[in-house]
């Protein structure tokens, strides 16, 4: 079952001139940062109250999150729902015939992730996140 919103992702050209505006202006508080390799990016999760916003460097031209930059300069990019069961949910959406991007979940910085393709959900990037136990 989909809990709530966890995290709305963004595509910043620059991660620090980013955070100078989302954690020192907004002063909203950072969670975790990582390099993320196999997504080509550096990350950064915030708390904003119950959900937390996601802001996306890309390190490659060539990813996902590269060419959205290219061809829209950043901005919003992804909407990730939290579930206790990222597999199921996956399954799930699979026997409902949604088209997905990812065919098994994997490691993200928001925990085992999953993504939905844009063509099956309006437009919009739909994740799915299920958050390690720490």
């Amino acid at each position: 079952m989909l809990k709530k919103i966890h995290h709305v992702g963004i595509v910043v050209p620059d991660l620090e001139k980013a955070m100078s505006f989302w954690r020192d202006l907004l002063g909203l508080a950072l969670v975790k940062s990582a390099v993320v390799l196999d997504q080509g990016v550096k990350a950064a999760l915030l708390k904003a109250g119950e959900s937390e916003i996601e802001l996306l460097e890309p390190l490659v031209p060539e990813n996902g999150v590269g060419k959205f930059l290219a061809r829209r300069g950043g901005g919003l990019h992804h909407v990730c729902f939290q579930t206790e069961d990222v597999a199921g949910e996956l399954s799930r959406a699979r026997a409902k015939g949604i088209q997905l991007i990812d065919q098994q979940p994997r490691p993200g910085l928001a925990g085992m992730i999953c993504f939905l393709h844009p063509k099956a959900t309006h437009g919009v990037l739909v994740e799915y996140a299920q958050p390690l136990q720490e």
